[in-house]
Protein backbone atom coordinates (compact mmCIF):
# COMPACT_ATOMS: atom_id res chain seq x y z
CA UNK A 1 0.00 0.00 0.00
CA UNK A 2 1.57 3.65 -0.82
CA UNK A 3 2.11 6.18 0.95
CA UNK A 4 -0.95 8.72 0.31
CA UNK A 5 -0.34 12.42 0.97
CA UNK A 6 -3.56 13.91 2.09
CA UNK A 7 -4.76 17.05 0.80
CA UNK A 8 -5.32 19.62 3.58
CA UNK A 9 -9.43 20.66 4.10
CA UNK A 10 -10.06 23.77 3.65
CA UNK A 11 -12.49 25.27 6.41
CA UNK A 12 -15.28 27.65 5.43
CA UNK A 13 -15.05 30.42 7.86
CA UNK A 14 -18.74 31.84 7.00
CA UNK A 15 -18.02 35.89 7.44
CA UNK A 16 -21.26 38.49 8.24
CA UNK A 17 -22.37 39.99 4.70
CA UNK A 18 -22.70 43.21 6.43
CA UNK A 19 -21.55 45.36 9.63
CA UNK A 20 -22.59 44.11 12.95
CA UNK A 21 -23.45 46.79 15.27
CA UNK A 22 -23.91 46.11 19.25
CA UNK A 23 -27.48 46.11 19.62
CA UNK A 24 -29.53 45.03 23.20
CA UNK A 25 -32.88 43.78 23.11
CA UNK A 26 -35.14 41.50 24.39
CA UNK A 27 -35.87 38.34 22.14
CA UNK A 28 -38.08 35.95 21.53
CA UNK A 29 -37.04 32.65 19.77
CA UNK A 30 -39.45 29.45 18.32
CA UNK A 31 -38.07 26.54 17.06
CA UNK A 32 -40.63 26.33 13.64
CA UNK A 33 -40.71 22.52 14.21
CA UNK A 34 -41.36 21.79 17.24
CA UNK A 35 -43.06 24.85 17.93
CA UNK A 36 -40.47 25.53 21.40
CA UNK A 37 -40.57 29.28 22.83
CA UNK A 38 -38.18 30.61 24.72
CA UNK A 39 -36.38 34.16 25.60
CA UNK A 40 -32.87 35.63 24.80
CA UNK A 41 -31.21 39.18 24.32
CA UNK A 42 -29.86 40.54 21.48
CA UNK A 43 -26.18 40.85 21.35
CA UNK A 44 -25.45 42.51 17.74
CA UNK A 45 -27.39 42.59 14.87
CA UNK A 46 -26.58 43.48 11.29
CA UNK A 47 -29.07 44.02 7.98
CA UNK A 48 -29.00 40.03 7.70
CA UNK A 49 -28.72 38.66 11.17
CA UNK A 50 -28.13 38.76 14.70
CA UNK A 51 -26.70 37.25 17.62
CA UNK A 52 -28.32 36.43 20.67
CA UNK A 53 -27.37 35.29 23.99
CA UNK A 54 -30.17 32.78 24.95
CA UNK A 55 -31.22 30.63 27.73
CA UNK A 56 -30.82 27.22 25.32
CA UNK A 57 -29.26 26.61 22.12
CA UNK A 58 -30.40 24.82 19.27
CA UNK A 59 -28.82 23.01 16.95
CA UNK A 60 -27.28 24.96 13.34
CA UNK A 61 -30.14 25.13 10.55
CA UNK A 62 -32.92 25.20 13.10
CA UNK A 63 -35.75 27.42 11.67
CA UNK A 64 -37.36 29.42 13.64
CA UNK A 65 -39.41 32.66 14.39
CA UNK A 66 -37.76 36.07 15.82
CA UNK A 67 -38.73 38.77 17.34
CA UNK A 68 -36.82 41.60 18.76
CA UNK A 69 -38.09 44.57 20.92
CA UNK A 70 -37.17 47.75 22.44
CA UNK A 71 -38.59 51.17 23.23
CA UNK A 72 -42.17 49.98 22.29
CA UNK A 73 -41.40 48.08 19.23
CA UNK A 74 -40.81 44.49 18.27
CA UNK A 75 -39.27 43.10 14.95
CA UNK A 76 -40.40 39.77 13.23
CA UNK A 77 -38.66 37.72 10.72
CA UNK A 78 -38.47 33.77 10.04
CA UNK A 79 -34.59 32.79 10.29
CA UNK A 80 -32.45 29.91 10.83
CA UNK A 81 -29.75 29.30 13.16
CA UNK A 82 -26.24 29.92 11.42
CA UNK A 83 -24.09 28.72 14.52
CA UNK A 84 -24.50 28.00 17.84
CA UNK A 85 -21.85 27.74 20.75
CA UNK A 86 -22.37 25.68 23.83
CA UNK A 87 -22.07 29.02 26.53
CA UNK A 88 -25.59 29.85 24.79
CA UNK A 89 -24.64 32.50 22.09
CA UNK A 90 -26.39 31.82 18.95
CA UNK A 91 -25.75 33.69 15.60
CA UNK A 92 -29.27 34.10 13.29
CA UNK A 93 -29.55 34.55 9.71
CA UNK A 94 -32.77 36.55 8.40
CA UNK A 95 -34.60 34.64 5.92
CA UNK A 96 -37.81 36.21 5.59
CA UNK A 97 -38.62 39.81 6.69
CA UNK A 98 -41.69 41.76 5.85
CA UNK A 99 -41.00 45.23 4.49
CA UNK A 100 -42.28 46.74 7.28
CA UNK A 101 -39.75 44.92 9.56
CA UNK A 102 -37.24 45.62 7.12
CA UNK A 103 -38.02 49.76 7.84
CA UNK A 104 -37.80 49.05 11.39
CA UNK A 105 -34.68 46.78 11.37
CA UNK A 106 -33.07 49.37 8.98
CA UNK A 107 -34.34 52.26 11.33
CA UNK A 108 -32.76 50.80 14.64
CA UNK A 109 -29.34 49.96 12.51
CA UNK A 110 -29.01 53.78 11.50
CA UNK A 111 -29.50 54.59 15.17
CA UNK A 112 -26.73 52.78 16.48
CA UNK A 113 -24.29 53.37 13.46
CA UNK A 114 -24.88 57.43 14.09
CA UNK A 115 -23.86 56.91 17.92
Amino acid sequence: MADKVQTPVKVHVERPRARRYAFVASVELMDLQSELQFQGRATDLSLYGCGVAASKSLPAGTKLRIKITTKGRTFSAVGKVAYATAEGDIGIVFARVEPSDQMLLEKWIGEVRDR
